[in-house]
């Protein structure tokens, strides 16, 4: 059985599913037989667009449309209104599932349901649709910059991965989490996926931790534990949070991009000072979510590691050769094998046919290196992808995007995770391809550089020499 069948989330009960900082909250047994009840108003195995929120509604036709099997693609309700009417003419879905209060937005769709602040509605020009029968959700890849490739992911992946990382968290019924991370990401979703595994009472708000909202929400709630990206734990020491009396609060985990060592080391120290576990963790939503992880027990010992494969998952590195490397200290590209691969990509609506493409096999791009005691250690990325607050943006797809917004211009990104500088050959709009940059990937203006270069350089075939920008870590 599978957390997200109307059985299993049954059998928990009257225990709470969903509270949120609303008001709203459903136990399991309603929430099965609301699933059920949800069901009867759809037809068919077709696809849904999901604008999501961090809300019972949300959360609730999440599992509503796995259950059903009808294909969800998540996206968050603040996607960009181009990007949104690209993907809905790309796609065609058969139903949107979106807040009541977007209902001017979808003029023309018709109301089949409304309840826990969401409405279901149809395609009234519904055509017909061929998925493959393994094929379980769709989300976009975490980058932000409007690309209509998404990710497919069958039943056994998400099924696989929260048990996964229920296995290795140790997690229980009663555990408590809050979210702090969007749940059409595949981190903030991993959150759900294992904690509904063993029937917790997840925790729902959309309050960021900057927000005194957010403090009262999780201790008036007895919040156990909470998700973060390296951005996250930048802006907790920044707010003391070490000082924070927090009595409930039993672990932290950390994915999303790679955590700086010194960060690392200071949230281990604190954790293992104060009885709690910090958890560094790596994954990619090409793997359902998580691929490795940081034993609690290991967290300052091996602090600046991501760890070791999770349960029923392997790693081995490959040199540029494509034998794999043995010896520990070795730096060669990462490569994961595990049944939480998901099948591959979709970049249109036909797409949605294929079946596996992977194997369970996934290049992860990044290079890595292994220790003596077999823990890893990202140590860079072999293709053009920076994580920024969490969200991978692709370095080659923004350069694309600054030359047709801006003409003649010629570009190059590069940068560190969280920072990314875009040099460009034309000095009086530096500010502007800045703000153009925060509104296309929806990251804040401080996570960008932009600067002047007379010329990018390049050699005779035209291929940018990546070696001779000028040094942008900081």
């Amino acid at each position: 059985m599978s957390y997200f069948d109307s059985e299993t989330l049954g059998s928990f009960g009257d225990k709470t599913a969903f509270l949120d900082d609303r008001g709203q909250q459903i136990s399991y047994g309603s929430l099965a037989a609301w699933s059920a009840s949800f069901g009867e108003k759809l037809s068919g195995r077709t696809l849904a667009f999901c604008l999501c929120e961090n809300s019972v509604g949300s959360a609730a036709g999440y599992l509503a449309f796995l259950g059903n099997h009808i294909v969800p693609l998540l996206l968050d309700r603040k996607t960009d209104a181009a990007l949104l009417d690209h993907l809905l003419e790309l796609y065609r879905p058969a139903y949107l599932y979106f807040p009541a209060d977007m209902e001017d937005r979808f003029p023309g769709w018709q109301i089949l349901h409304e309840e826990y602040g969401y409405l279901l509605a149809g395609n009234p020009k519904r055509e017909e649709l061929v998925l493959h029968e393994e094929l379980g959700l769709l989300l976009t890849t975490s980058g932000s910059t409007g690309s209509p490739k998404l990710v497919r992911q069958s039943y056994r992946n998400i099924q696989s991965n929260a048990e996964s990382i229920a296995a290795y968290l140790e997690l229980d019924s009663s555990e408590r989490p809050v979210t702090t991370l969007p749940m059409n990401y595949t981190y903030g979703l991993s959150v759900i996926n294992s904690h509904l595994q063993v029937g917790a009472t997840i925790l729902l708000t959309d309050h960021t931790m900057m927000m005194k909202a957010f403090w009262t929400f999780m201790t008036e709630n007895k919040a156990t534990s909470f998700a973060g990206v390296p951005f996250t734990y930048e802006m907790l020491k920044k707010v003391r949070f070490f000082k924070m009396k927090l009595p409930d609060l039993r672990y932290m985990t950390q994915a999303g991009g790679k955590l700086s060592p010194e960060l690392h080391r200071e949230f281990a120290a604190w954790a293992a000072e104060t009885g709690r576990k910090f958890i560094v963790m790596y994954g990619q939503t090409e793997a359902t979510a998580r691929m490795g992880y940081l034993p609690a027990e290991k967290s300052l010992e091996k602090y600046g590691s991501m760890g070791i494969p999770i349960p029923g998952g392997s790693f081995v590195l490959i040199d540029e050769n494509g034998s794999a490397i043995t010896e520990p200290e070795r730096t060669g590209e990462l490569v994961y094998r595990g049944p939480n691969v998901t099948l591959g990509y979709a970049e249109c609506r036909e797409d949605l046919a294929k079946g596996d493409e992977r194997g369970g096999v996934l290049e992860t791009g990044d290079m890595a290196k292994m220790d003596a005691d077999g823990f890893y250690y990202i140590v860079g990325r072999k293709k053009r992808f920076l994580k920024i607050f969490g969200n991978r943006v692709n370095l080659d797809e923004i350069d694309r995007l600054v030359r047709q917004q801006f003409g003649q211009l010629d570009c190059v990104s590069t940068g560190v995770d969280d920072r990314m500088t875009t040099f460009i050959t034309d000095s009086s709009c530096t500010d502007e391809v800045r703000r153009y940059l925060s509104e296309t990937t929806h990251l804040s203006e401080s996570a960008f550089d932009v600067a002047y270069l007379p010329e990018i350089p390049r050699n005779e075939s035209g291929k940018i020499l990546y070696k001779k920008l000028p040094n942008v870590i900081r």
